[in-house]
């Protein structure tokens, strides 16, 4: 497919002259896993769409991280959004799960855009409405679910995103993102691993089907 395909099929709940517009104004980049896009403190000069890979978003605390979501192709960040609209600092990070192609679409065209073209709101909506929705998924995982079951959603849902098992991931990334301790995953890693959920190699993590 091409890019200029990939961008309309993105966009393609929007009107054909808004979608010209920002394929003329946007640019694309090409961006390698792993890549920090956004920092807690940074001024949003972009908003970003996949158009292919993964990208993770999420809140940092001393040395710990909370992962929040993830923004698959054709999706948005809604906290990017919500700061480039208003000028002000992101409360996230950004982070590439895997290579990823990302649409930038210039924060001082959104207010113009959000004025001209109705259907440009209709974006922002989406994409909160999915967010919020997963933030809510997020906060009752931490309230009522165990961390072994945390741990082995995690780790389902990933393989899903990525398409990839066995998982590159070590024991310090996964309790990063999980908010705990290295010491607690890997006790509980060992737990999952006696009950046949998942096999532990040397430099990744294989999810057994059951």
């Amino acid at each position: 497919m091409s890019l200029e395909k990939e961008i309309k099929t993105a966009l393609k709940h929007l009107s054909p002259s808004l979608i010209d517009e920002i394929i003329s104004i946007s640019k694309t980049q090409e961006i390698p896993k792993n890549t920090e896009m956004l920092r807690e403190g940074q001024y949003v000069k972009v908003i970003p769409i996949v158009l292919s890979g993964l990208v993770k978003v999420f809140t940092r605390y001393e040395d710990k991280e909370l992962l929040l979501y993830y923004i698959k192709p054709n999706e948005s960040c809604v906290m990017s959004f919500s700061s480039g609209l208003k000028n002000e600092p992101s409360m996230v990070y950004a982070m590439t799960e895997e290579d990823s192609n990302i649409l930038l679409l210039p924060t001082e065209k959104i207010e113009n855009w959000t004025r001209q073209f109705p259907d440009f709101n209709t974006l922002y909506f989406q994409q909160y409405n999915l967010r919020y929705s997963e933030l809510l998924d997020t906060i009752n995982h931490l309230l009522f679910d165990r961390m072994d079951k945390r741990l082995y959603d995690y780790l389902l849902e990933k393989r899903e995103l990525t398409s990839k098992n066995p998982l590159k991931i070590s024991h310090r990334q996964i309790a990063s993102e999980l908010g705990t301790a290295r010491e607690v995953i890997s006790r509980i890693m060992k737990k999952l691993e006696a009950e046949g959920k998942l096999k532990q190699h040397t430099n990744s993590i294989e999810i057994l089907d059951l």
